[in-house]
């Protein structure tokens, strides 16, 4: 993520990174040869509330496993999303609704509130 690339020039420059930088360094995964990495994380989270502007998507935030999408739109509407990337790459099918991802939906809202809380967004309807 783009709050990874402080972090990361810090570290290579050998600079102690401060404790309340959001991001991680990169050179872990860049010194790796290619193995994963232990303890690396295992979703991203972001929130875009730029409405209006120039693209004029609506308020959302949500979060990305490498599998799932989970996104609430808010402000002037209230609608959330969930999509399986692995069935569904172009996000065309939500299955919010659907009882067979009732379980998924439940730990998709369980790793958002994870990472709103790690990331001090805990109010995000309020930007």
């Amino acid at each position: 993520m783009n709050l990874d690339f402080a972090p990361t020039l810090l570290d290579y420059a050998g600079v102690e990174i401060p404790a309340d930088m959001q991001g991680q360094s990169l050179k872990p995964v860049i010194d790796n040869d290619g193995k994963e990495v232990e303890n690396w994380r295992d979703a991203v989270y972001y929130h875009y509330y730029e409405y209006p502007s120039w693209h004029m998507v609506k308020r959302h935030y949500g979060v990305r496993t490498d599998r799932y999408k989970l996104i609430h739109f808010y402000n002037d509407i209230d609608e959330w999303e969930l999509y399986d990337l692995e069935k569904d790459p172009k996000e065309m099918n939500n299955v919010y609704q659907s009882a067979a991802y009732a379980d998924v939906a439940q730990q998709m809202h369980r790793k958002l509130k994870q990472l709103q809380e790690q990331y001090q967004d805990t109010n995000p309807t309020e930007k």
